[in-house]
């Protein structure tokens, strides 16, 4: 199967959030696979705002960089930021 994304994930998590509301509910089954891409999906968030965060750069208003230095100490370690 392919790599799922987190728009596919969200479409399924989608599908199944309507049936439970509908009077067929869900099957134990489904029930276990809503969790499962639940928990797919966090992760995919988490890394992609995580990554966001890593690549960000902060300047006031004169323009002087204020990037924090806990997050330019990470982009150093992945080769980011050369000073």
């Amino acid at each position: 199967m392919a790599e799922e994304t987190m728009d596919t994930l969200l479409v399924r998590i989608n599908e199944l959030a309507h049936k439970a509301k509908t009077s067929e509910g869900l099957t134990p089954a489904e029930t276990a696979e809503r969790a499962t891409l639940r928990k797919k999906y966090l992760k995919l968030f988490r890394a992609s705002f995580k990554s966001q965060v890593e690549m960000m750069q902060v300047y006031d208003k004169s323009g002087k960089e204020v990037t924090p230095e806990k997050v330019r100490n990470i982009q150093r370690e992945k080769g980011l930021r050369d000073n």
